[in-house]
């Protein structure tokens, strides 16, 4: 299927001709595995933040837990920026969770859904997945960068979903149409914005900013780490590092990482 909604180089950096300088290039390839690997790749080769790399197809996105993905051609907006944070990689986390908010209030403005944040990287709406994050760090020869990916459903059906549970634009608002550049660059803009004010330590603006959009708290939440260990409880906060607080007992524990069900 084709959707009338061409993504190229040149109709990307038009839609990001006033936007903030922290984007210095875009790129976008007409197919690719990951958009992700190929910026991770860029940077150990020596390039510099802010680049903005986007593929019309991408045909092997990558999420959390070594999660696969892909979506028709021309169908999502699969982008990765790239970031050389002047913050102590400690951090970093808050890097996941400042592009959730930005593509949640994106979609909030351009198409007037009441999209929400599940901590630490997903962007909801109505319940269902419309936005997926991936932040990784890269060792490069000049210090360690940040690859910082988004992929957001836009044109497909439902039966063209990547997952169950999963939502689209097109799904949410039948009959209107949306322009995937337009998208990205608004995204973009408001994640140079949060960033900025991240980098200068504005961190107790960010922490109320990102609960008030987070529908993970006030929830009986369960998380699996890295080492399948589980913790349940209640997700009561997020704090000063973009961690999540869950008050387990009489203790409260907090996650720099994690897959977080929503139990109830």
């Amino acid at each position: 299927m084709t959707y009338g909604d061409p993504l190229d180089t040149e109709r990307l950096r038009a839609e990001l001709a006033n936007a903030d300088s922290l984007w210095r290039a875009a790129e976008v390839l007409p197919r690719t595995g990951s958009t992700n690997a190929d910026l991770a790749t860029r940077a150990r080769a020596g390039e510099p933040a802010g680049l903005v790399l986007a593929a019309d197809h991408q045909v092997a996105g990558r999420g959390r837990l070594g999660r696969t993905w892909t979506t028709p051609a021309g169908s999502a907006v699969g982008m990765s920026v790239l970031l050389r944070p002047e913050r102590e990689p400690a951090g970093w986390t808050w890097l996941a969770l400042l592009a959730g908010l930005a593509v949640a209030d994106s979609l909030r403005a351009l198409a007037d859904v009441p999209a929400v944040l599940k901590w630490p990287n997903d962007v909801l709406v109505d319940g269902a997945k419309i936005c997926g994050v991936l932040a990784e760090r890269v060792d490069t020869p000049t210090g360690a960068a940040c690859v910082l990916g988004m992929g957001i459903n836009v044109h497909q059906s439902a039966d063209e979903l990547p997952v169950p549970g999963a939502t689209s634009l097109a799904v949410l608002r039948p009959g209107r149409t949306f322009a995937r550049a337009e998208l990205m660059a608004t995204v973009l803009a408001a994640l140079a914005l949060l960033y900025h004010r991240w980098e200068v330590g504005r961190d107790a603006d960010l922490i109320r900013e990102y609960e008030a959009r987070c529908d993970t708290l006030g929830r009986v939440v369960r998380v699996l780490q890295a080492d399948s260990a589980t913790v349940e409880g209640e997700a009561v906060g997020i704090d000063a590092e973009g961690r999540l607080r869950v008050r387990s007992g009489a203790r409260v524990e907090v996650f720099a990482a994690g897959d977080v069900t929503h139990l109830r």
